[in-house]
Parts: C-alpha cells; structure tokens; sequence
C-alpha cells in the first residue's frame, strides 16, 4: 500500500471510532509503528482531517471530512433528494429503513430512519454494509457487471451467523433471484435474528449506487410481509433514481444485467 493509502486507512480507522483514540491505540488498530502513524497524523491534523485533543493527547476525526462531504451533497445531493423518500417509506412500513452508498469499494450506510415501534433494528450510519451478508449487499451486487460479481465471490467471505452464505455458487443464485425480481432478501446473514430486504438505487444505465434497504426483527415478519416490503423498498428506490438522475430515462426502461456463468 502506498504511503497516501495507509495515512487514508489510517482516517478511515479513526472515522470508525466511536470514541477518541490515543497513538498507540491508532498504531495498533492500523498495524503501524508509533513513528510512521505519528508522523501520518501530524499531516493529517496540519489539513484538518484529524483533531488532537490539547489535554488528553487523544485524537479524532477532523472537520475537514465534513467540509468535503457538503460540498460534494451541494453538487450531488443525492441525501436531500433520498431522505424525504426513505422516511415516507419507514412511516408507511413502521420498520427502520437506511440509505446505503457505494464508494471505495465499499457499500457504507448514509442515513438511516428509525422504526417508531419498541422492537426495531438498530443501524449506524457509516457501518458498513458486506456485499455477500446483507440485504444491501445482495441487491448492489446482483445488478453489477459479471466481472465486479466474480471479483466480490473471489474473496474470502466472513461467517457473520449460522445463516451467512458463503458459498459462491450459493450466493449466486441468490443474486439471480434478486434480479429477476428487483429486490433481495437477507435472511440472518449479518445478525441473528434480523431479516432485511432491499433495492437498488441506478443510474441511467442501471449501474448500482447504493441501496435503500428495510430491516425487521424476524419475530414479527412473514413471508408475505418481507414481500411487500420489498416491493415498497423497489418502489423508493426507483423513485430516487428517477429524481436523482432527472428523466433521461424512465427506470422501467432500465434493462437489467444479463449474468452468463
């Protein structure tokens, strides 16, 4: 990896802290020597990506982060365009419903509205979302191009549960259904007791973005249930790309990815 690499892995580790860290914490969770992540910090603080506090020494994220990411909504405001679509569709489902965004090659939820019951699933905004585990995941990967499917399937995929598929083949033709019926359905593959559905977001040339995604405890969700919900998830997803993107073309017309194995 190169030297900008492991200073922008560094920040991602930091981003991902719910708390502030120390250096020796920062080199350990990021496999540097104490010199190599100070040093990297000392930049990094010098362009306001990190903050060190002045009396505990710890450090964390920095304004600068936040700066780029308004004007990167300014120009692309796909969260102004979403948010109003992702809680019309937690009112109409009473269940969490989150936003997920595809970006250094990772699928990372962006918003996320709560479901008003007492029993919900809780979601973070910025955890991250595997491709193979989660209902987001599955929806993304089933309209990638053949190439970006088999590069995913090729890498070692993680156990989450006793449900996690992490058989290729298997997780094939999962994604098969998922495009024949434009949504997918996780069922406990990132954590017990969760079962989730979701639908891409587009653009014209139905290449994925990200995903708007619905998470139910499996107590109360019936086969039915996660069928309508996901054909709700479809609908706001569809509609976000159509108002993202403007009328270059309807998502109707959107062909899907044919997939040859």
């Amino acid at each position: 990896m190169s030297t900008i690499g492991k200073a922008l892995a560094l920040l991602d580790t930091l981003s991902r802290l719910d708390k502030e860290a120390g250096l020796t914490d920062i080199a350990r969770l990021c496999a540097l020597d104490k010199a190599t992540a100070r040093r990297f910090l000392v930049e990094l603080e010098k362009y306001g990506f990190v903050e060190q506090d002045l009396e505990t020494r710890r450090y964390r994220i920095g304004s600068a982060p936040v700066r780029l990411a308004r004007i990167r909504e300014a120009r692309f405001p796909l969260l102004r365009i979403a948010i109003p679509f992702i809680r019309t569709l937690a009112e109409s489902s009473t269940e969490t419903v989150h936003l997920s965004e595809f970006s250094g090659g990772r699928l990372s939820t962006v918003h996320v509205e709560d479901s008003p019951r007492a029993h919900r699933i809780i979601v973070d905004v910025g955890s991250l979302l595997p491709l193979h585990a989660t209902a987001s995941g599955l929806a993304f990967l089933a309209f990638c191009p053949q190439a970006e499917i088999e590069e995913a399937l090729g890498k070692p995929l993680e156990q989450f549960t006793d449900h996690t598929v992490v058989d290729p083949q298997l997780l094939r033709a999962m994604l098969d259904e998922t495009a024949a019926r434009g949504f997918s359905i996780s069922h406990q593959g990132l954590e017990a007791g969760v079962i989730s559905t979701a639908a891409p977001v587009r653009t014209p040339n139905g290449h994925p973005i990200g995903c708007v995604a619905i998470a139910a405890p499996l107590s109360r969700t019936s086969k039915t249930a996660i069928q309508e919900l996901g054909a709700q998830a479809v609908a706001a997803a569809n509609a976000i790309s159509e108002k993202y993107y403007g009328s270059e073309r309807p998502m109707g017309t959107i062909p899907k990815i044919r997939r040859t194995d």
